[in-house]
């Protein structure tokens, strides 16, 4: 009898961007220990092999991921928070960018990263580690931007910048814990009116206005 011989094929290629695009959404919609390996390779249409030369570990495809979806976001609102505009106003379009990128209708509710991994086993103690740094990171940025605004006179000397970062970092993280209970845009939005009314310091904008108060 004639034996039927099966050619193996090549694995499928995959582009690294669209792998870390797919791994991001699926880190974002099930959190880190939500999201198993047999899920990406899946969603990417690969073997794990292919995921493990490509990307190395979950846990580092993970790190990739989360590189690679800041780096989309934190471009804009870098360009923000370090333009020359009256930090009051800088710090208003920063939180309302934020909003809407926790509210975009094509993509998960939330941020990947300001509610990421808060509760997790043991054995994912290191990824709950890197989601901390990286909020603690973006908090840093508002204080550098907030200690400027200190050295321009736009916030009173005394003030602790430390303190007022970590205020409306938690503002942030408090919009994207909202967003993934089912709050719309709009709703965000009244947020950061009322957290706004909390800045200690000049109320300026870039045409001149000044709401001190």
């Amino acid at each position: 009898m004639e034996k039927l011989i099966r050619k193996r094929g090549r694995p499928r290629a995959l582009d690294r961007d669209v792998g870390l695009d797919i791994a991001a959404r699926l880190f974002w919609e099930r959190g880190y220990e939500g999201t198993s390996t047999a899920d990406l390779t899946k969603a990417m249409g690969i073997n794990p092999p292919t995921l493990y030369s490509t990307f190395g570990s979950k846990e580092e495809l993970y790190r990739q991921a989360l590189d690679f979806s800041i780096a989309r976001e934190n471009s804009r609102r870098s360009e923000i928070l370090q333009s020359s505009l009256p930090v009051y106003e800088a710090l208003s379009l920063y939180l309302s960018d934020i909003a809407d990128g926790d509210t975009q209708p094509d993509k998960p509710r939330g941020c990947m990263v300001s509610t990421a991994v808060l509760q997790h086993a043991e054995e994912n103690a290191s990824v709950a580690q890197m989601t901390a740094a990286l909020r603690e990171a973006s908090m840093q940025t508002l204080k550098t931007r907030f200690d400027r605004a200190v050295e321009d006179g736009e916030l009173p000397v005394q003030t602790d910048t430390d303190t007022l970062a970590r205020f409306y970092g938690a503002i942030i993280q408090g919009m994207s814990a909202q967003a993934c209970d089912g709050a719309c845009n709009v709703r965000l939005k009244r947020l950061i009116d009322v957290a706004l009314t909390a800045w200690p310091g000049e109320r300026r904008t870039s045409v001149g206005k000044s709401n001190n108060y």
